[in-house]
């Protein structure tokens, strides 16, 4: 009797562990694993400065998604510019202003298509304002990026070395030798 439930208990067994194992003609998957010990990327001085405004001007507009993908591809592209310019014309400050005002027609042009007129007539009034948050963004986010370089300098070597304080001399302690 007890070889007659051997079969049975076979036959009954293998679909259940061909259905724990993983397929193996499926696709692989093309998700990345983060690696959790390495830090997250983080957004550069200009992305950050565009993201700022981007998420005031989002809130203050009552931007609908697309509008706000939209906006923070704009923000983005004419905060690089400007910041270019700001570099480039860092001592002619006459020079720097119209070159800016280029800067800023162009994404008022670019914003018209995006905006309804009620969005872009709050955007118009409100320019101000938003070139005054960036402003203000843009001088505590480099006088904060000084300070952070100053408290956390970067590896100075291929091998992560950084410079720091100089460590306590560890000579021993010799009695000194009288002649």
């Amino acid at each position: 009797m007890k070889f007659a439930f051997a079969p049975l208990l076979l036959a009954l067994a293998a679909p259940a562990v061909f259905a724990q194992q993983p397929a193996t003609l499926s696709a692989p998957t093309t998700t990345a694993v983060r690696d959790k010990t390495q830090s997250s990327p983080r957004l550069s001085p200009v992305e950050a400065r565009a993201e700022h405004l981007s998420t005031t001007m989002v809130r203050d507009l009552h931007l609908n998604n697309y509008q706000a993908t939209k906006l923070r591809a704009i923000n983005a592209d004419k905060t690089a510019k400007l910041d270019a310019l700001e570099r480039q014309y860092a001592s002619n400050a006459a020079q720097l202003e119209q070159q800016s005002k280029i800067v800023v027609r162009e994404r008022d042009q670019e914003l018209q298509a995006v905006l309804t007129p009620d969005q872009y007539t709050d955007y118009f009034d409100a320019r101000k304002r938003y070139a005054q948050v960036d402003k203000n963004y843009a001088t505590s986010a480099s006088a904060s990026i000084l300070v952070n370089s100053i408290q956390n300098p970067a590896p100075a070597r291929d091998n992560n070395a950084t410079i720091g304080p100089a460590r306590p001399a560890t000579r021993p302690n010799r009695p000194a030798v009288r002649q």
